[in-house]
This record gives structure tokens, sequence and C-alpha cells, in this order.
């Protein structure tokens, strides 16, 4: 029997598992603010995990997927330890705000300090109690409100063992993306902890297809991991495209953007992806790729200024390949929702 998973001042043993509350603060109003993080602690010895979400406060969809996530019928005998915290930055999510109260980016406070400010605080107890206890780990994100993005894994270029376990994530696409100074990625690569950051979806929003693809991902890792059984882990339907650079196409005048790409499409450099006109249609200004590739983001905003990102635009290593993948998305982006039993009406 393996000794029992502390946390806090919970003891977690093993073949059980338990919601625990870490301290954070009070808040003005004398409520107590806590970190939650659900943990399994597998009767066998094996990787320990951990799956989190909401470091920013608006990015919902990455709760839903660790609700999901703990739902699912392979974690019910798993080897090793998961470690999954739903909300991160409570105090953003309570208040549908990227932010803390105080304005700061908890995704630039990494590693924080047990005296500093609140995010410094929050960055430090979630780094020492969670992330440095981890072996691996996979971050939740989705692009900032009124924007969209497709399903993608975002690796620390060089390190090849976060590559194999991105091609078995199998998200549409797979990028390389340098950490920046004060991030997550950072703070758990110089602890000696591979992370993958996830991003997919839309901030304060549910997505559907997010949603699957970060499940299936998810488990699929694990089930790479020797943490559960391979049986009832959903296969991945493709291969993941992967990219090195990608360029943001910007609203050449101020105006109201009609967009004619989505997200997964497969663009040509020169190829019209939307037009941006005035109130009263008497001018109007097309928006053109500058790089040939697939659209892994996109504004939904129509109200647009001068200089705005409105579409981002991945280039494939492989064209070919991307091409054949872009349609696998578009049928993906357009298959019915698939509910959990309580919630078919």
């Amino acid at each position: 029997m393996r000794e029992p998973f502390i946390l806090g001042d919970e003891s977690v043993a093993a073949g059980t598992r338990r919601t625990v509350d870490l301290p954070v603060s009070v808040l003005s109003d004398h409520s107590p603010v806590t970190l939650s993080a659900h943990v399994i602690h597998g009767k066998r010895p094996g990787t320990v995990m951990f799956v989190s979400a909401g470091v920013h406060g608006d990015e919902v969809i990455g709760a839903e997927i660790v609700r999901r996530l703990l739902r699912a019928a392979p974690l019910s005998r798993m080897s090793g330890t998961l470690v999954a915290v739903p909300i991160v930055n409570s105090f953003g999510f309570i208040n549908r705000s990227r932010y803390l109260p105080d304005r700061r980016d908890l995704n630039r406070c990494f590693p924080g300090s047990p005296a500093g400010s609140l995010a410094a605080r929050l960055a430090h107890l979630f780094l020492t109690q969670i992330v440095t206890r981890c072996d691996v780990g996979i971050d939740l994100h989705s692009a900032a409100v009124g924007r969209t993005n497709l399903p993608q894994i975002r690796l620390t270029p060089g390190n090849p063992r976060l590559r194999e376990l991105g091609e078995v994530f199998a998200a549409p696409v797979t990028m390389t993306s340098k950490t920046r100074e004060g991030s997550l990625r950072l703070a758990a690569s110089e602890a000696g902890v591979d992370l993958l950051l996830f991003e997919a979806g839309e901030g304060l929003r549910f997505d559907e297809h997010a949603a699957r693809t970060g499940v299936a991902g998810i488990l699929r890792v694990m089930a790479k991991l020797d943490m559960i059984a391979g049986r009832g882990v959903p296969r991945a339907r493709g291969p993941s495209v992967y990219c090195e650079r990608s360029s943001w196409m910007r609203a050449p005048s101020g105006g109201l953007l009609r967009t004619l790409k989505r997200r997964g499409d497969f663009v040509e450099k020169g190829q019209v992806l939307g037009v941006v006109s005035d109130p009263f249609g008497e001018r109007e200004a097309e928006v053109v790729a500058d790089v040939t590739g697939i659209v892994i983001g996109r504004s939904d905003l129509p109200v647009v200024n001068e200089g705005d990102a409105l579409f981002h635009v991945a280039e494939p290593r492989e064209m070919a390949r991307a091409e054949a993948a872009a349609e696998r998305f578009e049928d993906d982006l357009d298959a019915p929702p698939l509910y959990d039993e309580d919630e078919i009406i």
C-alpha cells in the first residue's frame, strides 16, 4: 500500500479521492478564499500529475474540462496521483475577470512570494503546494473575452518529452511557444516539471468542441504515462498539425468587421479573411492573409479599431497534412454536442 498523499492539513489515503481546501486569503468582508484541489491517489505507484485551470479568472472552459475529467470512468482504477485544480484564480473567477483585484495577471507573477502582493502569494502557494510536487502538468487556458481559439497545445521548445506528450494529446494544432518571464510554464520548467499548455475556446464561454478535445487529450496523456488503462480512452482522430510560427492579421482601419473565415480553416497567402467597413458602407478594407496556414484564433467582436488583432494564422511545417486536417476540423466543429447522461433533457 502506498503512503498517503499529504496536501495542506489533509491526508489522502491510497485508493481514495478527496477535495482539499488550501487557505489563500480573507476578503474585505471577512469571507475566506481557498485554493481547492481534488486529489485522486491511486493504490499503485506511478506518475504524479496536476491539471489546472482558471489561472485567468475569465477562462472558464478549463473548469468544465476538469469537471468532466473527474467523472471519467478510466480514473476509477488509476495508478499514480492526479491533482486537479479547476479554479486557480478564485478572485478573477468570481468577478468574471482575467485579473486579480489588484489588476495583476497571475500568469506573470510566478514563482511568487509568501510575503509579496496578493498575486505573488497565490502564485507561491500554487507553485509550492501543487506544481513542484508533481512530475508533469497540463494547464488549461482559453482566448480572452471576444476572441476564440482552435484547440491547440503549446510546447516549450527543446523539450523532447513535451513534444512526445503533445503528440499523444493530439489537439488539432501543436505549436512551439517560448516561455515568458513570470509565467507558470517558466516557473514549472525551472522546477523540473514538464508542463503542457492547452488553449481552446473563448473567455466566459463554454465550447463543446474545446471541452471534448481537452478531456480526450488529457486521458490520452494519462494512458501514455501508464496512469490509466487504454480502455475507454478516446482515440485521436488524426495527428496534430505541428507549427513553429504564427502571425496575427490586423484591422487595416476601424469600423465593422464581417468575418469570412472561421477557426480551423486553411487559408492561403493573399486570401481575404474578412472585410472592415464604415457604418455607412461607403468605404471597405479587406483583411488579407500574409501567410499560408491554419486559422487558430479569431476575434468575434464586430466593432474594431485600426490595428486590432483579428485573425491568428499558424504556419504548418507540412502543408499537405494541414489542408487535409482542416477538413477534419470542420467536421469536428459541426458535430452535435456530446452531453453527460444527467444533462440530456
